[in-house]
């Protein structure tokens, strides 16, 4: 399935500037191994050496967090769009 993932400014470097990708997946977990395979980087930036969500990044499915919904194995519709958002913290 098809899915448009929002890239952050902070991610473009891995995408040659582009602020949304094309891949293909049918949840979250296969839209993060097809954004490796397309622009290597990724995975290092969302996943600890465990595979599990680093807690600095945000990962929407059409604005639903996939922390309140099944996490890493959210579904993903085909056309669905996927946005990364880095956490925003500070004083």
């Amino acid at each position: 399935m098809s899915v448009t993932v929002r890239v952050p400014t902070t991610f473009r470097t891995l995408t040659a500037g582009a602020a949304r990708v094309e891949v293909e997946g049918a949840n979250v977990r296969d839209v993060f191994d097809g954004l490796e395979a397309a622009h290597p980087g990724f995975r290092a930036r969302l996943l600890d050496a465990d595979g599990n969500m680093h807690r600095f990044a945000n990962v929407f499915v059409d604005d639903e967090d996939i922390r309140y919904l099944s996490g890493l194995d959210t579904p993903v519709a085909d056309g669905a769009e996927v946005t990364i958002q880095p956490a925003v913290a500070g004083g």
